[in-house]
């Protein structure tokens, strides 16, 4: 590794892979993350991020690849990994029997803050994660927001220049989560890099680049509008019409369609190309005896570049698993 990107990454793997036995949790994964980025690492349960991520935590070691992480080898200096970097996944080990302060004074011991700034440090993480006039709270009471919030500072009161966050919004209300979201901005304005696991599709436009990753293989990466330009091969046509049962039934059956998704009171048509038009669509819908109210091209959702990588088998699987995610969500 060079130093240009030394100075210019702080992740780079290549070919990283895990096994578990014979199962590939991790597939030759190959990420460049740019140092003051914030990038999200998106993909359903089960698709390899929490695995990835614990290998450049440096707590997994890796069966094949290689990779570093602020300059150092993921394999050989672990430690000095973590020295520098912060980790918060969904589950983050707070002390529910301590209180907000005597979870920020352990963090810092932890992380050996040295005793000279360790108090202005534990001050700081409480207004940043405004919790003033908590601190003497028990962890336990706190409500899964303000835990959420704790847990964020906890992690980064040793000043790490990289953070990553393992599926950070779990569970939490959207109101907790837009919150969260405007702390990590802050964060990434101070220079530090996010990393963040995530399956809500929806927190991808908080990222400024994203990796998909499905089944332990990385499918696109790049900026929100390079994959929305260049990843999707087809086009997405929005739909009004009526009845739905019926129209959805028809599109199923036309040529060089891939997936049909009704969104409340529209239908989602993602074709295989750009061959067939929003013209040729509201033709056959007439011609059927359809109520057609409105055809036009879309922008593609990041969820319907993300179903489009995956086998036509295992989209109607992902696109409910994702459904479901949304409904928890809310």
């Amino acid at each position: 590794m060079t130093e240009v990107d030394v100075a210019a990454y702080a992740v780079i793997t290549e070919g990283l892979t895990k096994r578990f036995g014979e199962i590939v949790a991790v597939d030759h994964v190959d990420l460049k993350i740019r140092r003051g980025e914030i990038y999200g690492f998106l993909g359903p349960n089960g698709a390899g991020k929490s695995t990835t991520i614990r290998m450049l935590c440096g707590l997994l070691d890796p069966t094949e690849g290689s990779g570093h992480v602020l300059g150092c080898d993921i394999a050989s200096e672990p430690e000095r990994i973590k020295e520098r970097i912060g980790y918060m996944s969904q589950r983050f080990s707070l002390y529910e029997d301590l209180t907000v302060r005597e979870n920020l004074e352990f963090y810092a011991s932890l992380y050996s803050v040295p005793s000279g700034i360790k108090r202005a440090r534990i001050e700081q993480m409480v207004r940043m994660a405004d919790l003033t006039g908590r601190e003497r709270t028990l962890a336990a009471h706190l409500s899964g927001g303000w835990k959420q919030r704790l847990a964020l500072g906890c992690s980064i009161i040793h000043k790490p220049e990289l953070l990553f966050l393992d599926e950070p919004t779990a569970g939490v209300d959207p109101v907790s989560r837009r919150n969260f979201w405007d702390l990590i901005y802050r964060l990434s304005e101070e220079g530090i890099t996010i990393v963040a696991t995530t399956h809500y599709m929806d927190e991808a436009e908080h990222c400024n680049s994203l990796g998909f990753i499905y089944q332990g293989r990385i499918t696109a990466q790049g900026s929100r509008e390079e994959i929305k330009a260049n990843a999707l091969k087809g086009q997405v046509i929005e739909i009004e019409c009526h009845p739905m049962r019926e129209a959805t039934i028809l599109l199923e059956t036309l040529p060089g369609v891939a997936e049909v998704v009704r969104f409340g009171n529209t239908i989602h048509l993602v074709t295989e190309d750009r061959s067939l038009a929003p013209a040729d669509v509201e033709a056959r819908l007439i011609g059927e005896g359809l109520k057609v109210d409105r055809v036009e091209t879309a922008i593609p959702s990041i969820e319907d570049i993300f179903v489009s990588f995956v086998g036509l088998a295992d989209r109607r699987s992902l696109r409910a698993q994702l459904k479901r995610m949304r409904q928890e969500s809310i």
